[in-house]
């Protein structure tokens, strides 16, 4: 438990140094929607999903879904900033967001279901699923609104960390939505952290850690419920969010290392105006495109296409790419965000282009 709170507290403190948190969550939460999607069997390359708003071609079924995450989580996100707490109309309004246009898109979008569910199910029936959760009814919604009660409670003294894991256990045995569970589940411990205090900003990416370790993932959480023990499940749990947060906290410094090379590179240059305004933007939308970036900043398209061209030359950008040639990408934050596990570049090596 110590290792994963020091963890967090390492994320968190990385995380007050940022000027635009908005910014830097924009990467971050996508690289979790794709993560947590691809977790549920939903997938879509984390290069689309980085890229969407530089796309002009119909999104797959699974891109829609992927970025539907991306709204849910901006909402819950905002609302427990501003009130410091978390309800369940909040996690409905969450799961509607998540399951629009999708095949789960039905009467029961929206509310906790009103229809049984087996999991792990071959054939979808009861008789032979893995896991039959809690059948639907007054006493689903009670056990729902009693969990969430008790994340918010500020009268009990617990670990975070433990507390997140019993949470996260309750939360998908309960199973309450007619889908979505395991992903808002996940979202659900970073809420929880942030009610907790443990989380200013949601930095935190925790699926690619649980992502990577799926069979042992769902088998500890069977486990609990097969044979009452909670040692392991808890142990596991903490030790995915140390190397969440861990991992997230050295994408996080080197993101914020790339922010401050650029300006001083901008600064060196006396580049101003429209150039550093991309600039300032890159950690948030590593991929741009002429067009995207005329809306954004209200220029002409011959003024944007200066802009990106001096920052072609001074190494911050790389481009055109791509077809047709029209988008352009700063590798640095590109790469920061895209690394494995373990690969983030260290936080003051040299940028891709220095280093050529």
């Amino acid at each position: 438990m110590n290792e994963a709170n020091r963890a967090l507290a390492r994320l968190d403190q990385a995380s007050s140094q940022v000027p635009s948190p908005d910014l830097l969550r924009r990467p971050t939460l996508r690289r979790e929607a794709q993560s947590t999607s691809a977790l549920e069997g939903t997938f879509a390359p984390l290069e689309q999903v980085l890229g969407a708003d530089t796309s002009d071609e119909k999104l797959s079924k699974e891109l829609v879904e992927v970025l539907n995450y991306v709204e849910a989580a901006s909402v819950a996100f905002n609302y427990v900033a501003e009130s410091g707490n978390i309800t369940v109309g909040l996690l409905e309004t969450c799961q509607k967001v998540l399951v629009r246009g999708t095949d789960s898109d039905t009467q029961d979008a929206g509310r906790v279901r009103t229809t049984p569910v087996a999991i792990g199910s071959p054939t979808g029936s009861i008789e032979d699923a893995r896991f039959v959760p809690m059948p639907p009814g007054v006493e689903l919604r009670a056990a729902i609104g009693d969990l969430i009660d008790w994340i918010r409670s500020r009268e009990i003294e617990r670990d975070p960390i433990v507390a997140a894991a019993l949470a996260h256990y309750q939360f998908e045995t309960l199973h309450p939505f007619n889908d979505g569970n395991g992903r808002i589940g996940r979202l659900l411990v970073v809420l929880h952290f942030m009610v907790d205090g443990v989380l200013r900003e949601p930095l935190l990416s925790v699926s690619p850690w649980f992502e990577a370790r799926k069979t042992e993932y769902q088998d500890h959480l069977a486990s609990v419920s097969a044979t009452g023990r909670w040692d392991p499940w808890i142990r596991f749990f903490a030790e995915g969010i140390a190397a969440s947060a861990t991992d997230t906290a050295l994408r996080v410094d080197r993101l914020l290392s790339v922010q401050r090379r650029y300006v001083e590179l901008l600064q060196e240059a006396g580049s101003k105006g429209v150039i550093r305004d991309i600039a300032d933007i890159l950690i948030g939308d590593p991929l741009v495109t002429v067009p995207m970036l005329t809306r954004r900043f209200g220029k002409a398209a011959p003024t944007v296409n200066a802009a990106l061209e001096r920052l072609v030359s001074l190494g911050i950008l790389s481009g055109p790419i791509g077809t047709y040639n029209r988008r352009f990408i700063a590798r640095d934050i590109w790469a920061a965000v895209t690394a494995p596990p373990g690969a983030v570049a260290e936080r003051n090596a040299p940028l891709i282009a220095e280093g050529a």
